[in-house]
């Protein structure tokens, strides 16, 4: 089976393909994770010069997308890059590039199904959603890492009656547990527990509820540190005033600012507990790599974390927003949380290259079968 994956979001300016890999590292991850079940995975990236080149045993090529005014000739320019390989299937990017994908699509040999994969997608506005409608009535398949996530879509009517809709994770990690008293040493992090923010800071990943539950929870756990690693950050003025106007967080919450991916793996595998208080994630890539080291995750409640954390099988789940409801979870994950080992027992079963590469590979199987008419 031949699977061509297309990313129609422009690559930055200026970086070969080695470097956008390094900045995008979910295009490899969901290549190759696919590719670990088996799968010939060819993966096409727009960008403004053409190079390729094989690692790990996918094809990555950058296509040049310079001179191409229209989704005619992008599709033209996409289907050129192949060289006449045979598709079996096309597997989209993004739901917002539809039209682009069914353009890719028609230049290819006939019946070639295309699935999308969600990547935090927004319901169209409404008076773009009859277009929508039409492409995705053609759709084979919609990938979604929680099907709670497609009824939007659905209630809005987006998809076709014989668009099957698919829940796999949207990538997986590399990141590894460790030993938690090196990784202590190494990064100066401590607490009993220890617990780590990893996000970041503004109003969708809701630091101050954060800051509020631990804030409780230390009433009844006075050994209790917070270390928050993030990015972007228009919140941290709101966030350093919450810490220096409470006692109870002033020397226990501790802002390590933008850190190294790599050292966001040793800082996992020194801490006790994973924190997050978003209100809406269409995978949770940190929550994951939390996973991935063993580390008892502590999250909302919405979609993409249940998906996670086979709906609470391990960690704890809390509401979005419910500070009270966040210092439970944390006092009750504190006390009775899972092993490392049967943290990441849980992730190997259904989160890691191989778990996730198998559901693609039924995917893609299932949608080749509706096409040859095959029994459900």
């Amino acid at each position: 089976m031949h699977v061509v994956q297309i990313n129609f979001l422009p690559a930055p300016r200026g970086l070969d393909l080695a470097a956008v890999l390094e900045r995008w590292p979910s295009l490899a991850d969901i290549a190759e994770l696919v590719a670990s079940a088996g799968v010939r995975v060819t993966v096409l990236q727009a960008a403004a010069r053409a190079e390729q080149l094989t690692r790990a045993g996918v094809d990555y090529r950058l296509v040049d997308m310079r001179g191409t005014c229209t989704v005619n000739g992008r599709g033209r320019r996409f289907a050129d890059a192949l060289d006449g390989s045979g598709v079996d299937v096309l597997h989209a990017h993004s739901l917002a590039y539809a039209d682009d994908a069914f353009a890719v699509a028609g230049k290819l040999a006939p019946g070639v199904p295309v699935v999308f994969q969600d990547h935090a997608d927004r319901l169209p506005r409404w008076w773009r959603r009859p277009r929508h409608r039409r492409r995705f009535a053609a759709a084979a398949g919609v990938a979604f890492t929680s099907l709670d996530l497609a009824r939007s879509f659905v209630a809005a009517g987006l998809f076709g009656a014989a668009t099957r809709l698919f829940a796999i994770p949207e990538s997986s990690s590399r990141f590894t547990p460790g030993d938690r008293a090196r990784a202590r040493a190494a990064t100066g992090v401590h607490g009993e527990p220890c617990a780590l923010w990893v996000g970041r800071l503004n109003r969708g990943k809701d630091p101050l509820t954060v800051l509020d539950g631990i804030a409780l929870a230390a009433e009844r756990m006075p050994g209790l540190r917070l270390w928050c690693a993030f990015g972007e950050e228009p919140m941290l003025a709101e966030v350093r005033a919450r810490i220096d106007a409470d006692r109870r967080l002033a020397d226990r919450v501790h802002l390590l600012g933008r850190v190294a991916h790599a050292q966001v793996e040793a800082l996992m595998r020194a801490a006790d507990l994973f924190v997050s208080a978003s209100r809406a994630e269409s995978n949770g890539y940190a929550a994951m790599e939390a996973i991935a080291c063993g580390l008892t995750p502590v999250l909302t409640d919405i979609p993409a974390f249940r998906t996670l954390t086979g709906n609470g099988r391990i960690g704890r789940l809390w509401p979005c927003g419910d500070a009270p409801a966040l210092a439970e979870a944390l006092v009750d994950a504190a006390a009775n949380r899972a092993s490392p080992q049967e943290v990441r027992a849980h992730f190997d079963e259904t989160l890691s290259f191989n778990a996730v590469g198998r559901l693609w590979a039924e995917a893609y199987a299932r949608v080749l079968g509706d096409r040859r008419g095959d029994a459900p």
